[in-house]
């Protein structure tokens, strides 16, 4: 299955394109924003659980990356409300669930083979720091061998300096309205910016916050070299 798979394209999906789709499990549903490989595949969903629904336990062989966008999800590690970032590098398992429904953006296959860091962070009792211009601030989340992932909050009427991301870049708008010359992108909305693309965002009254992940277009590649050398399951 090829999703937006042609990396060197630029992709925005709003969250009014959103088409759900079913998984393998019941009460388990995918929304694929980016996706090369069957049901094992370097992926980027938004995955939806409803209540009471769950995976069998199983084993990330290419790893995992979540955030948690509403409810709570959980494993037989613990319980992650809305905002908690995790990391599960390759050949880390667990089985997973929630108990009153939840919806998460999850990215598999797309951890180098040096990052073995595993991670949880509730990002609603961290502290922020001040960005790059006035009315910014960022809360990192990971950073390994040039990839980079945080929140950015963005105050009302905020601009940020016209720059390259030679390494490409994601973003999932979490909260109002964030902007560009090339359009705007309201909650819900994913755009990922090709290699060597640049722009000059910035927001109007409602201000934003974004997820945003850089330098991991040519990285993520490699997941499908992983793909081909596995007959494993991966979930989610």
């Amino acid at each position: 299955m090829q999703v937006n798979s042609d990396f060197s394209q630029r992709v925005v999906i709003h969250a009014a394109q959103h088409e759900f789709v079913d998984s393998p499990l019941p009460g388990v549903s995918r929304m694929m924003l980016d996706r090369a490989g069957a049901e094992v595949a370097r992926a980027t969903s938004i995955v939806r659980y409803a209540p009471g629904s769950g995976y069998s336990a199983h084993t990330h062989d290419g790893g995992e990356e979540i955030l948690v966008l509403d409810g709570v999800f959980s494993d037989e590690h613990g319980d992650y409300p809305t905002g908690t970032y995790l990391r599960n590098p390759p050949g880390t398992s667990h089985k997973p669930f929630s108990a009153n429904g939840c919806t998460l953006l999850v990215k598999l296959w797309q951890f180098a083979a040096s990052d073995t860091e595993q991670q949880v962070i509730n990002t609603q009792q961290q502290s922020w720091r001040p960005g790059l211009v006035p009315g910014l601030s960022v809360l990192p989340l990971h950073e390994h061998n040039g990839v980079s992932t945080a929140l950015v909050r963005w105050a009302p009427n905020t601009h940020f300096n016209r720059h390259i991301h030679v390494g490409g870049e994601e973003i999932l708008v979490l909260e109002g309205l964030f902007c560009d010359e090339h359009g705007q992108y309201p909650t819900g909305s994913w755009l990922r910016n090709p290699r060597y693309s640049q722009h000059t965002p910035f927001t109007l009254e409602q201000g934003a916050l974004i997820y945003v992940k850089v330098g991991h277009i040519d990285a993520g590649l490699l997941g499908d070299k992983f793909i081909s050398n596995t007959i494993k399951e991966d979930k989610t």
